[in-house]
């Protein structure tokens, strides 16, 4: 293996037997603080969290040396995203109602659509919902009676949606609370 390495016996053995070096200790006793810590918050804080702890308990360290200590014990913390409301249900436009009252049973396909799905925006405008709207109805041809399931949102709600669903008359919007929306089995246009 030495002439493999192109390394003497004696250097390899030497090496082998050389004590640890004193950052090396000192990693070893910083890492199981790090993990104890980590586990401590049940895995939701980071290397600045940490830091701040350690400092506290006078272990003079930096946020940087911290956070390659734990990529390499391979520590991520966890987190969770913030709820973000996508739906603008304070609005003065009429509401229609509800036609399904929670039934969601259907004798067939495109019977019922749900209003989520085929067109993707930074913005709650109805020209986005316009959008999916034509690309669901070119893509399924649903049949005359269909009725489209969304929430009480500005968009669905606004003149401009209205006057495209007036025009296929074929189409029936109902509209209910964003709560429902969120645990509605439909499937989505």
């Amino acid at each position: 293996m030495c002439q493999v390495l192109s390394v003497s016996r004696s250097g390899y053995y030497r090496w082998r037997n050389r004590p640890k070096s004193q950052r090396a200790i000192e990693n070893r006793r910083l890492d199981a603080h790090i993990r104890a810590i980590f586990n401590c918050h049940k895995k939701r804080c980071g290397s600045p969290k940490i830091t701040d702890e350690l400092n506290d308990m006078g272990l003079a360290v930096s946020k940087n040396r911290v956070a390659r200590r734990m990529k390499a014990m391979g520590l991520r913390s966890i987190y969770r995203r913030k709820y973000r409301t996508t739906t603008d249900s304070k609005h003065s436009h009429p509401v229609a109602d509800n036609l399904l009252q929670r039934n969601f049973t259907t004798d067939g396909p495109d019977k019922v659509w749900v209003s989520d799905g085929w067109s993707l925006s930074s913005s709650l405008s109805a020209e986005m919902v316009l959008t999916a709207l034509s690309r669901a109805v070119r893509k399924r041809r649903p049949g005359s009676g269909l009725i489209i399931h969304s929430d009480r949102g500005v968009q669905y709600a606004c003149s401009d949606f209205r006057m495209v669903l007036d025009r296929g008359s074929s189409l029936l919007l109902t509209l209910v609370d964003a709560f429902r929306q969120l645990f509605n089995p439909l499937s989505k246009f």
